[in-house]
C-alpha cells in the first residue's frame, strides 16, 4: 500500500469519525420535539441528574430504569418533588380573602390585626378581567388569608406564590419572603427551617402586600408540603456519552453486566410531510452484555401526565387499551379546555398524550400515582390501576429476558393528539396529520409498522445534513446547526388553513408569545429554504392572507397573527412597518430563487407591490421605529434597517424580472442601486459602517447584507462586506460579536448571517467559533438562547425560539452563490 493511498484512507477515516460523533454538548437536549407545546428537554449533561422538562422550564417527567438481574439502575429523569396541600391556591381550589387597596398602616401583618373592615375578594387578584376572581387595578393590595392548621407534621414548607409584581410575603407576623420582579405563572419556593416553626395547630395568617409598577397584575399564593422521600435502593447508571444528531439524542450507559443505548427520535424529515407531522417520537433501547455472561434484563418508561397539563394541579383521568396492534395509554385533563389559553409561559392542557408499544413485545403497561411509579416497578406491582388523578404515570416494562453479546432492541412510542391546534381567524384548525382522516391510533400503528424504514431515512437525512455543513463551514459550525435543527422546527405547528394552503405557524417561544410574527420567520427561513421551502410558503401564507383582508387596512405588512395559539390578527401594540415589509419581499424572492420560478411571487404580486412603494418612499432613512432587535429600544436612521429596504426593493426588482415586468424591474433596480450607493456615503465611518447614519462613532451588524450576496443582486460591492468583516474582527468578546455599539449582548442567529459575509473560511471560523464556545460552555441550562451576553456566554433572554434555523445562512450560502 503507498503512502498516498494510506493518508487518505486515514482522512477519508477521520472525516467519517467526525461526521459520526456529530454533537457531544449542548446548552439543552433535545428529547421529544414536535412542536411547541410537546417538546421535552433534557437541561443537563446527564439524562439522569434530573427530572426532564418541557421547553419552558417546568417538569414534564420521564422515567427510566433498567433491571438487570435483581439490581436496579435509573438512567432517565429522576423523581419529581411529591408535595401535599397545606394551603391552596386558587388553582387547586377556590378561597376568599380579605383585602384592601389603601395603606393599613403598621403591624397590618400581625395574626391579632383587625382586618374586619377590609373587603373581601377571591383569588386571583388581577386586572385581566377575563381571568380576575377579584379586579385589581390600583398600584398596591394588601391581603389577609386566615387558614386552619390540623397536622404540624411537614418535612419541608414550600410558598407557592404568583405575583406581579414586587412582592412581601408574611407567616403569622414574619416575614417569610420578599422580591423585586414578577412571575408569569405559580413559583414553588423553599423556605428556611426556621418558618416552617411559625405555623401553629388551630388559626394562622398568611399576608401579602404586592405591588405593581408596570404592566399587568397578578396576586395568588398557598403553601405547600414536600414530602421527603423514601430510599428506594435504586442506583445510578452510568452515563458514558451522550450524542445529538439532527433528529436523534443518544445515550451510551453502563451497569454492571450490561451496556444500554438508549434513543430518542423525532423524525422531522421535511422532505415527507406525512412523517415530519405525525406527533410521535420513538424511545429506542438497544441491550447487550459486557461481561460475557447472560443476564435477565427488564427496561421501565414512565411518562407522566404533566405532559398533557398546564399545571400541576389541573386532574387528569388516564385509561389503558388495545387496538389490534397495539397496546396503549392515554391521559388527558378532565376539564379539556380546548384553545381557552394564549400566552407565552404556556403548556398545552388539551388534548391527550399516549405511551404505545407494538403488541408482539410482550410489554407490561399500567398507570399509577407518579409518586409511585418507581416503587411499582420495584415491586412488580404491576396491577394497579389508577384512572383518574392529578401527576400519574403511563408505566411501560419491557422484557428483554436473558441478555448476552448479542445486543436486543425495542422501542416505546411516545405521542401526542391536541385535537385542534390554532384557531385560524376564529376557526378552529385540527393539525396537518389529521386533514387526510388519520386518528392517533392510525398514526401510532403506522410509526410501529415504518420504524425500521424510518430509522433508516433518519440515519440517511442525519449525516447527509452534517456532512454538508461540515463542508460548508468545519465542524463547530455543524454542530451549531445540528444544536438548531429540531428546536426550530419544535417551534411551529403544521397546518391546512380553510382556503387548502400550508401553513407552518411559529410561536415566538419567551419572548411574547405570539403567532407567526415575521420577524421571527425571517431569521428562521435559511433551514427551511434549503430542506424544504413549502414551509417558509406556510410561515408567510398567513401574514398574506391577513394582510390582504380588511381587516388589515395598511399599506406595509402585519407584524404577526396574534397571540399563541389564537391566530385572529395582530396583537403586538407597534408596527414594524419596515422591518416587516422587507423580511416579506425579501423572503418571497427566496422561495422563488429556490423553487427556480417565481409563482409563489405572483400570488401575491398586488400586495408585494404595495409594501415595495412603501419601501421605495419610507425605507431609505427610516424614522424612529422598532425593529426585528425590538428589545434594543426605537431607533432612527438605522443603517442596517435601511439595507433591508434596500435589498428588499433589488429582490422585488427581479422578482418583476422573472415575471415579464421588465419596466417595473427597471425603475425598482435603479432606485435600489441608487440607494445603496446613497447609503454608502451616509454610513461611511472610514474603517466601518455606522449604525445610524452620520455618526462615524456607531457600528452594528450589517447582517441584512447577506440576502444581496445570497440572493446573487449585486447592489453592493464585495468591498463594503469585506470592510465590515475585518472591523468586526477587531470587536469580538470571548463568547462572540456584540450585536451593535450600543450594548455588549449579541443576537447568535445574526453572527452566523454576519459571518457569511465573509469571503474566506478563517474569517467565517474567526466568527463563528465563540458563538459555539457560547452554545457549549453557556452555565444557562435552557434549549439554545438567541440573545446572550458576549462577555460572559449567559442568557439574557429568549429561549427555545425557532430563529435557530437562521444558523443554516452559510449553508444556504454555499448552495446557492456559485
Amino acid at each position: 500500500m503507498n503512502k498516498k493511498y494510506l493518508i487518505a484512507l486515514l482522512m477519508l477515516a477521520f472525516a467519517c469519525n467526525l461526521v459520526n460523533a456529530q454533537v457531544t454538548k449542548a446548552p439543552a437536549y433535545p428529547l421529544i420535539t414536535h412542536n411547541t407545546y410537546f417538546s421535552i428537554w433534557s437541561m443537563t449533561d446527564s439524562l439522569n441528574a434530573h427530572p426532564t422538562r418541557h421547553w419552558t422550564g417546568k417538569d414534564q417527567s420521564l422515567m427510566g430504569m433498567i433491571k438487570v438481574d435483581n439490581t436496579v439502575y435509573r438512567f432517565l429523569g429522576k423523581d419529581v418533588p411529591a408535595y401535599t396541600t397545606v394551603l391552596p391556591a386558587s388553582d387547586e381550589h377556590g378561597y376568599n380573602c380579605q383585602y384592601t387597596l389603601t395603606d393599613p398602616g403598621k403591624n397590618w401583618s400581625d395574626t391579632k390585626f383587625d382586618d374586619s373592615k377590609w373587603q373581601t375578594g377571591a383569588a386571583p387578584f388581577t386586572d385581566d378581567k377575563k381571568q380576575a376572581k377579584t379586579v385589581w387595578t390600583s398600584k398596591d393590595i394588601w391581603v389577609r388569608r386566615t387558614f386552619v392548621v390540623k397536622d404540624l407534621n411537614i418535612d419541608r414548607l414550600i410558598l407557592k406564590l404568583y405575583h406581579d409584581d414586587n412582592v412581601d410575603v408574611y407567616l403569622n407576623g414574619e416575614k417569610i419572603y420578599s422580591v423585586v420582579g414578577w412571575t408569569s405563572d405559580f413559583k414553588l419556593i423553599p423556605l428556611k427551617e426556621k418558618f416552617k416553626d411559625k405555623l401553629v395547630k388551630g388559626q394562622n395568617v398568611l399576608a401579602i402586600h404586592c405591588t405593581n409598577t408596570a404592566g399587568g397584575a397578578w396576586l395568588d399564593a398557598g403553601l405547600l408540603n414536600e414530602v421527603k422521600t423514601k430510599p428506594t435502593g435504586v442506583l445510578l447508571a452510568k452515563q458514558k456519552a451522550v450524542t445529538m444528531n439532527a433528529t436523534q439524542t443518544i445515550y451510551d450507559f453502563e451497569c454492571v453486566g450490561v451496556d444500554l443505548k438508549v434513543t430518542f427520535t423525532s423524525p422531522l424529515l421535511m422532505n415527507d410531510l406525512a412523517i415530519f407531522s405525525r406527533p410521535v417520537s420513538y424511545v429506542s433501547y438497544k441491550v447487550k452484555s459486557n461481561d460475557g455472561k447472560n443476564h435477565s434484563v427488564k427496561v421501565f418508561f414512565g411518562a407522566s401526565s404533566a405532559v398533557a397539563v398546564n399545571t400541576p394541579s389541573q386532574e387528569v383521568t388516564a385509561q389503558k387499551y388495545l387496538t389490534k396492534t397495539l397496546s396503549i395509554l392515554k391521559a388527558g385533563t378532565v376539564a379539556q379546555p380546548v384553545l381557552q389559553k394564549k400566552g407565552d409561559d404556556l403548556r398545552i392542557d388539551w388534548g391527550y398524550m399516549y405511551v404505545a408499544v407494538p403488541n408482539p413485545t410482550g410489554a407490561v403497561q399500567y398507570i399509577t400515582q407518579q409518586s409511585e411509579a418507581v416503587s411499582s416497578f420495584l415491586s412488580k406491582g404491576t396491577n394497579v390501576a389508577v384512572t383518574k388523578g392529578r401527576q400519574l404515570s403511563l408505566n411501560t416494562v419491557l422484557d428483554f429476558g436473558s441478555i448476552g453479546a448479542i445486543a436486543k432492541d425495542k422501542f416505546v412510542e411516545l405521542g401526542y393528539d391536541d385535537l385542534y391546534s390554532v384557531q385560524y381567524f376564529k376557526q378552529n384548525l385540527k393539525p396537518w396529520w389529521k386533514t387526510t382522516g388519520a386518528t392517533i391510533e392510525t398514526e401510532l400503528n403506522t410509526a410501529a409498522v415504518e420504524y425500521t424504514s424510518v430509522m433508516q431515512k433518519c440515519d440517511a437525512f442525519n449525516h447527509s445534513m452534517y456532512s454538508a455543513a461540515m463542508k460548508a463551514g468545519g465542524k463547530n459550525y455543524a454542530d451549531l446547526c445540528v444544536m438548531g435543527y429540531r428546536q426550530s422546527i419544535a417551534a411551529h405547528q403544521l397546518l391546512k388553513s380553510p382556503q387548502g394552503t400550508i401553513l407552518f405557524l411559529s410561536k415566538e417561544n419567551f419572548s411574547n408569545g405570539s403567532i407567526n410574527t415575521v420577524d421571527v420567520t425571517y431569521p428562521s427561513a435559511p433551514l427551511y429554504l434549503i430542506y424544504n421551502p413549502r414551509l417558509l410558503e406556510g410561515m408567510l401564507n398567513g401574514i398574506f392572507f391577513y394582510c390582504e383582508s380588511k381587516a388589515w387596512g395598511h399599506d406595509f405588512a402585519a407584524h404577526d397573527l396574534g397571540t399563541y395559539p389564537l391566530a385572529n390578527g395582530q396583537t403586538y401594540g407597534e408596527n414594524m412597518p419596515v422591518e416587516e415589509s422587507g423580511n416579506m419581499i425579501i423572503l418571497t424572492a427566496a422561495i422563488a430563487k429556490a423553487d427556480g420560478n417565481p409563482s409563489y411571487a405572483k400570488k401575491h404580486w398586488k400586495t408585494l407591490s404595495t409594501w415595495a412603494n412603501y419601501l421605495s418612499e419610507n425605507g431609505f432613512d427610516p424614522g424612529n421605529q422598532l425593529c426585528t432587535d425590538d428589545f434594543a429600544g426605537h431607533l432612527a436612521r438605522n443603517a442596517n434597517l435601511s439595507v433591508k429596504a434596500i435589498v428588499a426593493l433589488g429582490a422585488y426588482a427581479d422578482l418583476a424580472d422573472k415575471l415579464g415586468q421588465k419596466a417595473v424591474a427597471q425603475k425598482y433596480k435603479a432606485i435600489a442601486v441608487d440607494m445603496a450607493n446613497r447609503w454608502q456615503k451616509l454610513a461611511d465611518a472610514g474603517d466601518h459602517y455606522s449604525l445610524v447614519f452620520e455618526k462615524k462613532d456607531t457600528w452594528s451588524q450589517k447582517y441584512n447584507l447577506v440576502w444581496d450576496k445570497v440572493l446573487g443582486l449585486k447592489l453592493f460591492p464585495p468591498a463594503v462586506y469585506k470592510k465590515e468583516i475585518d472591523y468586526y474582527l477587531t470587536k469580538q468578546n470571548e463568547f462572540g460579536l456584540p450585536l451593535d455599539s450600543r450594548k455588549t449582548y449579541t443576537k447568535s442567529d445574526w453572527i452566523l448571517w454576519t459571518a457569511a459575509l465573509a469571503d474566506n473560511p478563517k474569517d467565517f471560523k474567526a466568527l463563528i467559533d465563540p458563538v459555539y464556545k457560547y452554545a457549549t460552555e453557556t452555565p444557562t441550562r435552557v434549549p439554545l438562547s438567541d440573545w446572550h451576553e458576549t462577555t460572559n456566554g449567559k442568557m439574557v433572554g429568549f429561549q427555545a425560539r425557532s430563529v435557530v434555523g437562521g444558523y443554516f445562512m452559510k449553508l444556504l450560502e454555499i448552495k446557492w452563490v456559485k
